[in-house]
């Protein structure tokens, strides 16, 4: 046997000893680039884009909410609404709003623009915003004047952030913050406080 043949034999040995090795490593790539390639079938669809343009629009529309008595408790009402469903909120064109308590006071507001959340708890009223409470046994005519109010109707509060007019009675106040309970009649002024008091009439 010649010295090639004895060195071709060699080399098909160590061969044949590599060759399972070599094989499984085939193997595991060739999976490793199945698993990759292959969609994943466990997971669940993905989720789609909640869309940012309105799904639907309301023209001179009015809604109302009662409670369990049947007594009303607020409504809602504007010239136009779009809805947005990406943040679930309802923007409304010349919005009109009126509220009610539990002890029956009244609270009209209006503002040219307003954003109401999903539950109607949350209503921001933007631009010549107008918020009157008539008066109601020893609690004085309330009016509140400013470019932004939020109400919260089921704490029965109005807050503001810039500043805003008060009108009590004949007394006028102007403040850079408030934060009005109406349960209690109460409201916080903040910032800069100025008050103009009128002297009551004997």
């Amino acid at each position: 046997m010649s010295a090639r043949l004895l060195a071709v034999r060699r080399a098909l040995d160590r061969l044949t000893l590599y060759l399972p090795l070599l094989v499984m490593s085939v193997l595991a790539m060739g999976s490793w680039w199945l698993v990759r390639s292959m969609p994943d079938l466990w997971s669940g669809p993905a989720q789609t884009q909640v869309r940012r343009e309105p799904d639907y629009h309301l023209v001179n529309f009015s809604t109302q909410v009662f409670n369990a008595q049947g007594r009303r408790t607020s409504q809602i009402s504007g010239a136009k609404a779009r809805h947005y469903p990406d943040t679930d909120e309802l923007h409304i064109d010349q919005v009109r709003l009126v509220s009610v308590s539990e002890q029956g006071v009244e609270v009209q507001a209006s503002a040219q623009r307003g954003i109401a959340s999903a539950d109607g708890d949350r209503i921001t009223l933007l631009g010549d915003v107008r918020v009157v409470r008539e008066a109601h046994g020893p609690s004085a005519r309330l009016e509140f004047r400013g470019q932004r109010l939020v109400a919260l109707q089921n704490e029965e509060k109005l807050v503001s952030d810039v500043p805003v007019e008060i009108l009590r009675a004949h007394d006028r106040f102007n403040a850079n913050a408030l934060d009005f309970d109406m349960k209690s009649g109460q409201y916080l002024l903040t910032g800069r406080v100025r008050g103009v008091l009128q002297p009551s009439k004997p």
